[in-house]
């Protein structure tokens, strides 16, 4: 797989010469594959957010780079702008950051802000509107007018709107209630599937995380404590759990279990998972 982020030696320091300085990222290198699902977990404070705003640019490194497509995306500040084109950053509570008449213009004014114009702009807006589940007769309402889950689905529409070939995901299901979530998490595990974009989600979550992503990379006062695939981390769960860290509920469950002697492998995270070990016991003639 193909590199289409690389992330060198990044620190960024707040408050500097002042006795409020901090480093919230600290010499942190990694990479994120062309078309992978990666997760970015860590307690608050961790450097979760400073970190995912340095990848469209928001924030600029204090040291270290930046790569997009193996090119410094400040070699040019100039250009920078072209870099939120390319990188689709979604916070926290999306929904706050509606502002136009209605939800066609919301989804609409990232596009139509590249350029886009006509036809070109429409197919944007009614495709991004058409992956987060909103229909065509919702587009001219309010968006002041949709429930709170709607909202952020209208959001997220206007960054999908943009077609960005990364998409930065901060909380996106927080404040949602279970189906709410899952309807969301459906609907980027869509986009991502169908689109064959690269997604990185950040989430406190570790249901969630477990659930979708291809890799992980964990996060703790400000440098990176593990990373590999959700099987990989949660192998260490108690690493994880002595650092102030969750594990899935199913983790938990089958830790519980082999603390009791049952001989499965405490690092499953998922139903489907637990539940082979189970029956693949019973059917070895073993009793839970």
């Amino acid at each position: 797989m193909k590199d289409i982020l690389q992330i060198e030696n990044l620190t960024h320091t707040y408050g500097i010469g002042t006795p409020f300085e901090k480093s919230a990222v600290k010499d942190i290198s990694f990479s994120v594959g062309d078309g992978e699902f990666l997760g970015i977990i860590g307690h608050t404070g961790s450097g979760k957010s400073t970190l995912i705003q340095h990848l469209d640019g928001l924030l600029k490194p204090t040291s270290g780079r930046i790569l997009l497509d193996g090119r410094d995306i400040w070699a040019e500040p100039k250009k920078i702008r072209s870099v939120r084109f390319e990188v689709g950053l979604v916070f926290q509570y999306p929904e706050y950051q509606l502002f136009e008449e209605t939800v066609y213009r919301d989804i609409a004014y990232g596009p139509a802000n590249m350029g886009k114009s006509g036809a070109e702009l429409d197919s944007c807006v009614r495709e991004a509107a058409r992956l987060v589940g909103i229909s065509d007769n919702m587009l001219q309402r309010s968006p002041f007018e949709l429930s709170g889950g709607q909202k952020r689905r209208a959001a997220l529409a206007g960054v999908l709107a943009m077609r960005p070939r990364v998409l930065v995901l901060d909380e996106p299901t927080a404040g949602l209630d279970p189906a709410g979530r899952e309807n969301l998490m459906a609907n980027i595990r869509d986009y991502h599937r169908n689109r064959g974009c690269t997604v990185i989600l950040v989430s406190h979550s570790m249901d969630e995380i477990a659930q979708n992503v291809d890799r992980i990379l964990v996060l703790k006062s400000a440098g990176i404590l593990m990373e590999g695939t959700p099987r990989e981390v949660f192998a260490r769960a108690e690493e994880l759990l002595a650092a102030g860290l969750d594990v899935p509920q199913i983790t938990r469950v089958a830790m519980a279990l082999h603390r009791r002697g049952v001989p499965i492998d405490p690092a499953v995270y998922t139903v489907e998972e637990l539940t082979k070990e189970l029956l693949a016991l019973r059917g070895g003639g073993k009793t839970c």
